[in-house]
């Protein structure tokens, strides 16, 4: 699979704005624990981009075993989007200043409701500046009311029970990282750590070089591969609260390997009592 259906360059983005036919963009800053970044997007922004609250406008109330950051409702979902500009046919880019780490859900959620034409900037804002894109800090004015239709199931999800009898026949990959899925000592009164039993550990970050860009496709191809992951493998994806993760799908999907996500990810799994927790290296 053409990793340019789901992914655009710094390079190809400037040249889209340099022809006079920029995509709708979206800025998908945003920090898992820390502060609203809002203020961050209006100090400085591609041109033309609209914020879009990752929690608020492409995740449904949270809590429990729902998770962090569950699916949005349709109709809510339908609603921002359509108040963003967005038709069913539009052009829609999303970027962050994280690697794209954090936009990824924005592209999973967009995808999963049906939109045919969503990438990710490679490198997202970082890669912006160094390609000599422009910088605005003006927020656009209010966009022409979009007609997009939500329909929703256009990726496959995991619920938890899907999560739990993944490993016995495919492969499930923990997204967060090497600290996160080892664990440790449970503290009193706080949510187990560690991964969900069978799970292998895949921080999405390390899909990434050193500049932030995703990998050269062969050196991706060979690190999935390590781990029992092919075409044609069943794979599915979770993270701390369906984040990462939905970076971690797209990567896969742009070597043309199907992953799930667990939507609920850890949040959702680790607020089961009922659930096993699995620490240290061994799945």
């Amino acid at each position: 699979m053409s990793r340019e259906r789901d992914v655009i360059t710094a390079e190809q983005l400037l040249a889209r704005f340099e022809a006079g036919e920029p995509p709708i963009l979206l800025d998908i800053r945003f920090s898992p624990r820390g502060p609203d970044l809002r203020p961050q997007y209006e100090a400085g922004h591609i041109p033309g981009a609209r914020f879009v609250d990752l929690a608020g406008q492409l995740a449904g109330e949270g809590g429990g075993t729902a998770g962090r950051r569950p699916l949005p409702d349709p109709a809510d979902l339908q609603e921002t989007l359509r108040s963003l500009g967005i038709d069913d046919d539009s052009e829609v880019v999303v970027y962050d200043d994280n690697s794209g780490l954090s936009a990824g859900r924005g592209w999973w959620v967009l995808t999963w409701a049906g939109l045919e034409h969503v990438r990710l900037l490679d490198g997202g804002y970082a890669a912006w500046l160094a390609a000599g894109g422009g910088v605005s800090a003006e927020e656009p004015p209010p966009a022409t009311r979009g007609t997009v239709s939500v329909r929703p199931g256009a990726l496959p999800v995991l619920d938890a029970d899907g999560a739990a009898g993944l490993p016995d026949e495919g492969v499930l990959l923990d997204a967060r990282g090497e600290s996160a899925y080892l664990g440790g000592p449970r503290e009193p009164g706080a949510a187990p750590t560690g991964h969900i039993p069978g799970a292998l550990e895949a921080g999405t970050r390390a899909n990434l070089d050193e500049r932030g860009l995703l990998r050269p496709e062969p050196e991706l191809r060979e690190r999935f591969a390590s781990l029992g992951v092919a075409a044609g493998t069943k794979v599915g994806a979770y993270c701390g609260g369906g984040v990462a993760a939905a970076h971690e799908v797209l990567v896969l999907r742009t070597l043309g390997i199907e992953a799930s996500l667990f939507v609920g990810s850890w949040s959702a799994w680790s607020a089961d009592p009922s659930r096993p927790v699995a620490t240290g290296s061994r799945p």
